[in-house]
C-alpha cells in the first residue's frame, strides 16, 4: 500500500487562486517531499481559476509578485518528481485548468454542468511561459488554436477529447484517481523521477527563464481599467445567475 499525499483545493470562490491559496498549496506540494501526490477540489469545484478580485485590487510590483508566484507554481507542479494525478471533481477554469493540466494523470467526473477550459484570452489576460509551455505539452498542435484562442468552456467529454482530461468517469471516480496513482507509483521512484525529468526538465528550465522578461513586458495585461471592468462584468454576470465568486 503506498502513502499517498491529498491535497484538497479549499479556498473562497470556489477554489480561487489568490496569493493565500498558492503560498499554501506551493508549501504543501514541497512537504510532500516526492511522494505520489492526488490533487482535488473541495466542494463543487475543482479549481475555478484566479482571484480576480484580488488580481485586480494589485498594484505596481505586487502584479508582477502575483503572475512570478502564480507561474512557479504551475511549473513546480509540473516537474515535482513522484507521481501527480488530478482528480477534476468539478469545474477547472483557467488556473484551475493549468493546476490540472500540470499533474500526470488527470480524470474528471462526467457531470455535464463541470466546465473545463481556458478563459484567459477572453479576459485579455497573456498566458506566462510555464503556463504556455504545459499547454503546449499537454495539448495537440492542431488543437492549440481552439482551446487557447477560442477561450471557451467545455464539458468533460469534450475536454477529453481535447486532451486537458485523460478520462472522464461515471461513477467512483476518485476510486479511480487513487487506483490511477497507485499503478504509477508502484514504479521505483528514482526512474519515475529521472524519466520525468527528462521529459519535462528542459520545457521548464527555458519557461522559467522566460519569466523576467514577460514580467517586464506583459504586465499591462494584468492591471488597469480595462481588464478591471472586464471583470466588474464577468462578476456581475456571476452574481446575477448565481452565489459564485470572484475567479476565473
Amino acid at each position: 500500500m503506498i502513502t499517498v499525499h491529498e491535497i484538497i483545493l479549499d479556498s473562497p470562490h470556489l477554489n480561487a487562486l489568490s496569493i493565500a491559496s498558492m503560498t499554501a498549496l506551493r508549501d504543501e506540494i514541497r512537504s510532500a517531499n516526492g511522494k505520489p501526490l492526488l490533487l482535488r477540489g473541495a466542494g463543487r469545484a475543482f479549481s475555478a481559476g484566479l482571484d480576480l478580485g484580488e488580481v485586480t485590487s494589485l498594484q505596481g510590483e505586487a502584479v508582477g509578485a502575483f503572475v512570478s508566484l502564480l507561474d512557479s507554481l504551475f511549473l513546480e507542479l509540473f516537474t515535482y518528481p513522484g507521481p501527480t494525478v488530478a482528480w477534476v471533481n468539478g469545474h477547472a477554469i483557467a488556473g484551475g485548468c493549468l493546476l490540472a493540466l500540470a499533474c500526470d494523470h488527470r480524470i474528471a467526473a462526467a457531470s455535464p454542468s463541470i466546465k473545463i477550459g481556458l478563459t484567459e484570452v477572453a479576459l485579455g489576460i497573456s498566458f506566462p511561459p510555464g503556463a504556455l509551455a504545459i499547454v503546449r505539452y499537454r495539448i495537440a498542435n492542431h488543437r492549440l488554436d481552439e482551446v487557447l484562442l477560442g477561450a471557451r468552456l467545455y464539458s468533460p467529454t469534450e475536454a477529453c477529447q481535447r486532451g486537458f482530461v485523460d478520462e472522464v468517469i461515471d461513477d467512483s471516480g476518485e476510486e479511480r484517481a487513487r487506483n490511477s496513482l497507485e499503478l504509477l507509483a508502484a514504479h521505483p521512484a528514482a526512474g519515475y523521477a529521472s524519466a520525468k525529468a527528462a521529459l519535462r526538465g528542459a520545457v521548464a528550465t527555458q519557461a522559467a527563464a522566460a519569466l523576467p522578461a514577460f514580467i517586464k513586458n506583459n504586465l499591462h495585461h494584468w492591471s488597469g481599467d480595462e481588464l478591471g471592468q472586464r471583470v466588474a462584468l464577468l462578476l456581475g454576470k456571476k452574481s446575477s445567475s448565481s452565489s459564485s465568486s470572484s475567479s476565473s
